[in-house]
């Protein structure tokens, strides 16, 4: 049987990696395209309400609900509606345009529960959460970029992605001091020197 997760967690979108404030985001619409490539037959379903509109509430603030079906398993997100900067907007606040866009970044946040672009996602939960305090990186410091489909030489690969998967939302830093105790792993710095992967978060996020 086809391992969906290893094969779509194995395609490279480096290239396709936009910045947008301190995160690192696929745009719904790449990650769209590399879905389809691989599997034609997938299928998006935006959920919702008795009302009919696509978005759920608590009476003060708005979340939506995408699904991503593959080879009939269906990974959904859930994801409250935030303005530009990452608070959630009050329910008499929002326009359909807000709704557009979250359902456009559920979109692609389920996508990458399927194994495409799922390391992007690392620690931006966290960063979301506005009362509790965040280590600052260094605005000076260049992006550690990381191209997963060139590290898939271990066997227990799945294992390692799904770690990352249920942990993303303790951070970077927790994530590899983890992992760097069973495996080597590099990165370069600003220089393009090649350097142990722990050394450079912990630098970076001090």
């Amino acid at each position: 049987m086809e391992n969906v997760y290893k094969n779509l967690s194995s395609v490279s979108v480096t290239d396709k990696v936009e910045k947008k404030g301190r995160f690192n985001y696929l745009s719904w619409a790449w990650a769209w395209h590399f879905l389809k490539q691989e599997y034609p037959d997938a299928q998006r379903i935006v959920y919702e309400n008795t009302e009919g509109v696509p978005y759920f509430t608590d009476g003060k603030y708005a979340n939506v609900k995408v699904g991503i079906v593959v080879k009939g398993q269906e990974h959904i997100d859930y994801l409250p509606v935030l303005d530009n900067a990452n608070r959630s907007i009050p329910l008499a606040k929002l326009n359909a345009f807000d709704i557009n866009n979250t359902i456009q970044r559920a979109t692609a946040k389920a996508i990458a529960m399927h194994g495409l672009g799922l390391s992007l996602w690392i620690g931006e939960d966290t960063a979301r959460q506005n009362s509790e305090p965040q280590p600052q990186i260094n605005p000076n410091a260049k992006d550690i970029v990381l191209d997963f489909a060139k590290n898939q030489k271990d066997g227990n690969w799945d294992k390692v992605m799904n770690f990352i998967a249920g942990n993303k939302e303790k951070g970077l830093k927790f994530i590899v001091e983890r992992l760097s105790t069973k495996y080597e792993m590099e990165a370069f710095d600003e220089q393009g020197k090649k350097v142990n992967l722990k050394t450079l978060v912990n630098k970076k996020l001090k």
